[in-house]
C-alpha cells in the first residue's frame, strides 16, 4: 500500500483498498499478539510445574538420533548391496505410497497429461494433488 501498487486478492476478488487495509491491520495486530500469548502460556505451564527445555527421560539428543539414523541407513545399504531385504526400505503393500503409485500408473495408462503437460505422472505429483484436494 505504501508503494502505491494496485493489489488484487485471487481468493477474494471483490476486496477493495479499504478491505485489504483492514485485513492487513488485523494481521499486524495478530502478529504482535502471538508472542504475548506464547509468553503467557509458558508462564502458566511453569506455574503448573512443567519443566521447560532440557532433556527428558528417554529422550535422545538430536545428534544422537542423527547418528543412529545414519548407522541404520548404512546397515540397510549394506543389506541391499548383498541382495538381502531391508525392512526400513520396503513399502507396505497396503500403504499410501502404493496407492499414489497406483493412481499415477492409472493416469499414465490413460495418457492423461499432468498440469504442466508432462507425459508421465509420478507418485509425488499425485500425492501433492491429493494433498491440495484434501486441504
Amino acid at each position: 500500500m505504501e508503494a502505491d501498487v494496485k493489489f488484487e486478492a485471487v481468493e477474494f476478488p471483490q476486496a477493495n483498498e479499504l478491505t485489504i487495509h483492514i485485513m492487513a491491520a488485523v494481521a499486524e495486530h495478530e502478529a504482535k499478539a502471538i508472542p504475548a500469548r506464547t509468553r503467557a502460556a509458558l508462564a502458566a505451564a511453569k506455574r503448573r510445574g512443567v519443566k521447560l527445555g532440557g532433556i527428558r527421560k528417554g529422550h535422545k539428543p538430536f545428534a544422537t538420533r542423527v547418528a543412529a539414523m545414519g548407522a541404520e541407513s548404512r546397515n540397510c545399504a549394506r543389506k541391499r548391496a548383498a541382495g538381502r531385504p531391508c525392512p526400513h526400505h520396503q513399502r507396505d503393500t497396503g500403504g499410501r505410497s502404493n496407492v499414489v503409485t497406483g493412481i499415477a500408473a492409472a493416469l499414465n495408462e490413460r495418457s492423461i497429461p499432468t498440469a504442466k503437460g508432462q507425459d508421465e505422472w509420478k507418485a509425488a505429483q499425485v500425492a501433492r494433488v491429493l494433498a491440495r484436494l484434501s486441504a
